[in-house]
């Protein structure tokens, strides 16, 4: 697959891309509006018409389904951007929020929150806590003589996230199975129903600020994909870096579970297409894979609420359509700009 050129025609599709997923995946579901009654409707506020619009379309729009829409853009948005960060520091393809354990540890926070507490600012501290505690952990354990071998980084994100999902089975096991069990048990699968404006405004903060960090820090993972010595030569303070890129990532991560739970395959699948779009300029793929992993989300959250009666947990299908089709990419391009 050859490399887009990232001009400027290609920054204000991206731009757009996620908006026009929003606009047109809103107005599906069980009660259609379609996209003109949309839009009217998302102006409507603006216009200053709101008084005059369908009561049961503004109702639909602005209280069940935009505030969906925005959880899966930035959940989509940060997990992709997350999984991006990790990869361009460890310059490691396979190095994601949740090989590195940080997902697993977020998981064991929020349900143990939830086995004790359903308030939504002690899932989302606990959730930031243990997923802290998880890449801390993974690169404790990662070091050997002052450095940090990528194997070893991978290894030990594999025996952390085991670790962590052993520690999500012993609370699914010590919960009440009648009242607590099944809440823990349907949210680790990944759903984004009942969130509200209230909820949106606990967790986006965290998903936007260490979304923004990582942006503004892009290029440096570039050179970050050099030796440290090299990296030093070129006035970059290297632990001072990965730090703030591990902890923003981790921070986007761990919120982004807190919220919606635990939803694979974004972080890895998302990177590697912008990847084969772009290359492997960091400058580009990031700002790509924010774009691209929020128009993904939204149109997973679209499918798992439109596709049956029962709606589908968000993680199954990321799983049963991310799978196939990076195999797919895999078989294309063999393994290219990965």
């Amino acid at each position: 697959m050859s490399k887009i050129t990232f001009g400027v025609y290609s920054k204000i599709g991206l731009l757009l891309l996620p908006l026009v997923a929003a606009v047109v995946c809103i107005g599906i579901g069980r009660y259609h509006i379609g996209i003109a009654d949309t839009v009217q409707v998302l102006l409507s506020p603006v216009i200053g018409n709101l008084n005059d619009m369908d009561s049961t379309q503004v109702s639909v729009i602005f209280s069940v389904r935009l505030p969906r829409i925005l959880l899966a853009m930035f959940i989509g948005a940060g997990l992709s951007v997350s999984g991006a960060a990790f990869q361009g520091l460890f310059t490691n393809p396979l190095a994601t929020p949740d090989t590195l354990g940080v997902a697993s540890g977020a998981s064991f926070g929020a349900a143990l929150a939830l086995l004790f507490s359903a308030n939504l600012l002690v899932v989302q501290i606990s959730a930031l806590a243990f997923g802290l505690c998880a890449i801390m952990l993974t690169h404790f354990i990662s070091q050997q003589r002052d450095k940090t071998n990528i194997v070893m980084l991978v290894l030990s994100g594999m025996v952390v996230s085991s670790l962590f999902q052993a520690l999500v089975s012993l609370v699914k096991y010590v919960a009440d199975p009648q009242d607590v069990l099944p809440g823990i048990t349907y949210w680790l699968m990944g759903s984004m129903t009942g969130i509200s404006y209230s909820r949106l405004m606990l967790g986006i903060p965290f998903i936007l600020s260490g979304t923004l960090i990582i942006f503004f820090l892009r290029w440096r993972l570039n050179i970050m994909a050099l030796s440290s010595d090299e990296a030093k030569s070129l006035g970059i303070n290297v632990k001072l870096v990965r730090i703030l890129i591990m902890l923003a990532a981790t921070f986007v991560t761990a919120s982004c579970v807190s919220m919606c739970g635990q939803v694979g395959w974004v972080g890895l699948l998302v990177p590697h297409i912008s990847r084969m779009l772009y290359g492997s300029n960091n400058k580009d793929v990031i700002p790509v894979s924010i774009s691209l992993g929020a128009m993904f989300m939204v149109m997973m959250d679209t499918a798992a609420r439109s596709a049956t009666a029962a709606e589908i947990p968000i993680s199954i299908l990321t799983a049963v359509i991310g799978a196939p089709f990076f195999i797919a990419l895999l078989r294309k391009t063999g393994g290219a700009r990965l």
